[in-house]
């Protein structure tokens, strides 16, 4: 069984405040898109991961803890063996390895018959990682809290974004040291969030004026050099340019692939990397 896992993007990031214990409320909209990560699963006696990336090929990684820990819950007795094909940038804010753990849960929801319902494979998903969830489901949602608080929301119109991976990547830790460069000053109340949430609701539309990314603001302390590639996109056209979450990823929206394609085909005369996507609907559970 072969399955694919998306990238996603964040449409919305706001930070709200600081929680007791030292975690930041969020309120985001969460959007996939068509970057893959390839997985492909077959039953064996034990779980077994192999990766194309094999500095990923390891029991840190979220794709064997997902597996062993459904294995404890379900109390299936057998195994699996999957092989992982990297095609996400990883550390690179685009939940590559989260994907990949609900893309395992699934398929192995499917590989052992388990007959897991989505909204049961999500609550496994939660114990893996908080982002873990959004990708059981997949499409346009709605998160808040920590990033365990989960709503769908509807389908967004097909739209375009290219997305620039600079030079620089995300170090461990990454996430933490640019919640740490957050301050009072850039609290928001939501209201970002719910501009966009009130459009999607109303027409299916991610207007691209409400595109927010609380980081953006100190991405360039996080990520020096960062400043080029802005400048780069904002030199060829694009209009609006955010992180497409923790970072150092870049995208811009754009309403038609042709022009899309426009962009995209100056990176690569720039030699620097670049993907075009199209966002992607939610998904459903197959038995």
């Amino acid at each position: 069984m072969i399955l694919k896992a998306p990238a996603k993007i964040n449409l919305v990031l706001e930070v709200l405040g600081k929680r007791e214990g030292g975690y930041h409320e969020i309120k985001s909209i969460v959007q996939t898109v068509s970057l893959f990560d390839v997985l492909s699963f077959e039953k064996t006696d034990d779980i077994q991961l192999s990766c194309t990336a094999q500095e990923l090929q390891t029991e840190d990684n979220l794709v064997y803890k997902a597996a062993v820990i459904l294995k404890k819950i379900s109390g299936y007795p057998g195994g699996a063996r999957i092989y992982l094909e990297k095609q996400i940038p990883w550390a690179a804010g685009l939940g590559g390895g989260s994907s990949d753990a609900a893309t395992t849960l699934t398929g192995l929801n499917r590989l052992w018959s388990l007959g897991m319902t989505q909204e049961k494979l999500a609550e496994v998903a939660a114990v893996i990682g908080s982002d873990v969830p959004f990708f059981v489901y997949g499409g346009t949602c709605l998160v808040e809290g920590r990033g365990e608080r989960l709503i769908k929301l509807p389908d967004i119109k097909k739209e375009w974004f290219v997305l620039i991976k600079p030079a620089m990547l995300g170090q461990p830790g990454k996430t933490g040291r640019l919640y740490s460069l957050i301050g009072p000053g850039q609290y928001t109340k939501g209201e970002y969030t719910d501009r966009m949430r009130q459009s999607i609701s109303a027409g299916g539309k991610a207007e691209h004026v409400y595109l927010y990314n609380v980081f953006d603001s100190v991405s360039s302390i996080a990520y020096p050099g960062l400043d080029r590639y802005r400048s780069i996109l904002s030199d060829i056209g694009a209009e609006e340019i955010h992180l497409a979450g923790s970072g150092p990823v870049l995208f811009t929206a754009v309403r038609d692939k042709k022009t899309a394609v426009g962009i995209q085909d100056k990176f690569k005369s720039r030699d620097i990397q670049s993907f075009l996507v199209s966002s992607l609907p939610g998904v459903e559970i197959e038995y």
